[in-house]
């Protein structure tokens, strides 16, 4: 089954081998994959897009009859179709502002065959990633850490608006799971990366007992238990598709969720450790970063203890977003910006990325309404994708 699906509405007076031949035609201009339904709504709400065609004018009341069962269907907005023949422009606005009077969200979709093509794919990818959201499951392990003052978030308000369900794990049951994890005894007392290989298995089998898509850690309670660092596995752990986050930051977790759903990639987290206002260039660092996100990488101690394991990693130079969403979910804050080197500076966190930042004036946010200390960064121009999920 395609992942676009499209439905159609047509006026009972119009010809229909003329409507059919426009309808192809224009479907054609296109070229994306889709799956052609006709008046068919039998499985209206089952694809990671579908659209309603309106293929001409008259159609408004046939819709009003419809939109009942439609709703029943699916929680998503009704994305409106058209070519602008035969009236279906006309007939489309009618029916997005009949949707509007009864406070449900919709859009028209119309123009060039290529806008049209660019605004289909990116809503599949964004109606695709809700659909996933609604499906995740993930834990806080440990409640946030004690700085993080800002860094909580409403299970209930998350599993409304986003459909992810929060668990609590304690920290206690982290720590036993971690003795019970075989190690390899036979390394030196110096070695640190047994211990971080037990702590990553661990975290294994935490997300396998409880089915969990992901977590964030309150990482440093481990320096002083188990002496050691999550860093690796949280590094390993994100490169195998989970969400790892650290510091109990709960916010930063969801943000990193959101991330994966969209664009495949946990995200590198990472806070600013020093700004330029007057040229928008930004330090982030952090003693982690998914393995997958990086061309090559060096182990190194954590920063701050200056124990266990922290990770030096490069990503390829290039196009980066910045992206933060609010623990509430009523802000957000997405910046472009290009990677133009890493550092490896003895006095910060290990993984130190140089970034640009397309609008300098952007800075500000960071210094005067800031959404915590942890942004996090991902490959690529992502805002209009980002902004269409939160819009």
């Amino acid at each position: 089954m395609e992942k676009i699906a499209i439905y159609t509405l047509t006026s009972i007076l119009s010809e229909k081998n003329d409507v059919d031949a426009l309808s192809q035609e224009f479907l054609s201009s296109l070229g994306i994959a889709y799956d052609f339904k006709g008046n068919n709504y039998a499985d209206f709400g089952s694809h990671d897009l579908d659209v309603i065609y309106v293929r001409t004018g008259g159609t408004e009341g046939i819709f009003r009859e419809l939109m009942p069962m439609l709703q029943e269907k699916s929680d998503h907005p009704f994305y409106l179709l058209t070519s602008g023949k035969n009236n279906s422009l006309g007939a489309s606005m009618e029916i997005l502002s009949y949707l509007r009077l009864h406070n449900i969200k919709g859009e028209i979709i119309h123009g060039q065959p290529s806008y049209v093509a660019r605004r289909l794919q990116l809503l599949k990818k964004v109606e695709q990633a809700r659909r996933q959201l609604k499906r995740c499951r993930l834990a806080v392990i440990g409640k946030p850490s004690d700085w993080l003052i800002a860094s909580t978030a409403n299970y209930d308000e998350v599993k409304e608006k986003l459909g992810i369900e929060l668990i609590d794990i304690s920290m206690d049951e982290m720590l036993s799971t971690v003795a019970a994890t075989p190690k390899d005894h036979h390394s030196r007392p110096d070695d640190f990366f047994p211990g971080a290989e037990q702590i990553y298995e661990a975290l294994k089998t935490l997300l396998e007992k409880y089915e969990l898509q992901g977590f964030t850690m309150r990482c440093f309670d481990l320096l002083n238990t188990v002496h050691n660092t999550g860093c690796w596995a949280v590094a390993k752990l994100n490169s195998e598709g989970y969400v790892a986050g650290c510091e109990g930051d709960i916010p930063a977790l969801l943000t990193m969720m959101i991330t994966r759903q969209l664009v495949g990639v946990s995200g590198f987290l990472a806070n600013p450790s020093t700004i330029n206002p007057e040229t928008g260039e930004i330090l982030f660092a952090h003693c982690t970063i998914p393995l997958d996100m990086v061309e090559r990488y060096e182990l190194d101690t954590h920063f701050e203890s200056g124990i266990g394991i922290g990770i030096r990693g490069f990503m390829k130079e290039g196009s980066v977003t910045v992206f933060k969403v609010a623990g509430d979910l009523k802000s957000h804050f997405i910046a472009e910006g290009d990677l133009r080197m890493s550092l490896a500076l003895p006095d910060m966190c290990r993984t130190q990325q140089v970034i640009q930042l397309r609008d300098r004036s952007q800075t500000a946010y960071f210094l005067n309404s800031p959404i915590g200390n942890h942004h996090i960064v991902m490959p690529g121009r992502q805002k209009a994708l980002l902004e269409e999920m939160l819009r």
